[in-house]
């Protein structure tokens, strides 16, 4: 009995101690770390609500009318007033000698991506004025060799309420016309349509794609619906620039093809070589953005020759993208 009566003394202590202890020591709920998905801008966007676009505040306060396409509104400014030659060729508008401004839905109002046509004489005034707008220059660079005049293109961004980067971007193109001491797309310099004589269908069977004639100017605009591109989270799209382009004049025995190719950190390599292989010279290798995801560069590129030739070089380059054996029609105007 008196064993029995120290058993339960002793397991009473160590219970009353257990309890006590418990007591002090709740347990904590484990606090699991939030993880990050190294996309900040855009988890930002998607959890943000984002309205359409004000087309008409735009309207107002630029004091020209765009053109809408799938919520997105693009200014474009024919530079009229620039007589370019390159290798005995009219460069025209439509063979990519157009200021242009897009405005995209984003939070708060607007996100803008433009390219801005620019003389020698233009670049320092207005890289200042879009500086002092709190605008951003993502590029600085040619699309040509041996134009006379020269012309370099400056592409900017910025974001903001609708009416304060409507208000940023025509204090950019009146700096532009302030400098030119004139209107660009008023002038008649370049107006007049240049002389083609090409056989289109040919064209197009090489290519794979159908393309779109203005004054003269066979062009084609080929988007890349298989890279989900976002700068700053925002979607980019072929209207906004993002595609591969060529513009054809001239015979069939003497053209000229002058574009840009969109293109992955893989695919560069190839398409160069594709093109300079066929003989089309590559005049530039670019950015257009800083923030894009994924990473995209941009080529400009200059050919002279039998047209089908260049086309059939064009299409070699193609084939070195993701972007293949499609045949569409596309009317992405812009360049």
């Amino acid at each position: 009995m008196k064993y029995l009566i120290r058993f339960v003394f002793i397991f009473c202590a160590i219970l009353s101690h257990f309890l006590l202890f418990a007591q002090q020591n709740p347990k904590v709920k484990e606090a699991k770390p939030k993880v990050k998905t190294g996309n900040t801008d855009l988890n930002i966007v998607r959890f943000q609500t984002i309205s359409p676009l004000d087309t008409l505040i735009i309207e107002r306060i630029v004091g020209m009318k765009g053109k809408s396409h799938n919520g997105e509104y693009k200014i474009t400014i024919p530079q009229n007033d620039l007589s370019i030659e390159v290798d005995g060729f009219k460069i025209i508008p439509a063979t990519g000698l157009s200021t242009w401004i897009d405005f995209t839905p984003a939070p708060g109002g607007a996100m803008i991506m433009g390219d801005l046509v620019l003389s020698e004489t233009d670049l320092k005034p207005v890289q200042q004025e879009v500086i002092r707008l709190g605008l951003t220059i993502t590029a600085i660079h040619n699309h040509f060799v041996r134009n006379h005049p020269n012309v370099v293109y400056m592409h900017i961004g910025g974001t903001g309420s609708t009416d304060a980067i409507a208000t940023r971007a025509k204090a950019v193109l009146d700096k532009i016309k302030e400098v030119r001491g004139n209107d660009p797309s008023k002038g008649n310099a370049s107006s007049e349509s240049v002389n083609n004589s090409l056989n289109i269908a040919a064209l197009d069977g090489i290519l794979k794609y159908k393309g779109e004639m203005s004054k003269g100017v066979y062009k084609y605009t080929i988007g890349r619906p298989d890279i989900q591109l976002r700068e700053h989270g925002i979607p980019v799209t072929s209207f906004m620039g993002f595609n591969t382009w060529a513009a054809f004049q001239g015979t069939p025995d003497r053209a000229a093809v002058a574009g840009d190719f969109a293109m992955t950190e893989d695919e560069v390599a190839g398409v160069i070589k594709s093109l300079v292989e066929n003989g089309i010279e590559v005049v530039a290798v670019h950015n257009h953005m800083v923030h894009e995801q994924p990473r995209i560069f941009f080529l400009h590129y200059w050919g002279i020759g039998n047209a089908e030739k260049l086309a059939r070089g064009l299409r070699a380059a193609l084939e070195q993208t993701a972007k293949k054996n499609t045949t569409e029609t596309m009317n992405m105007k812009g360049h």
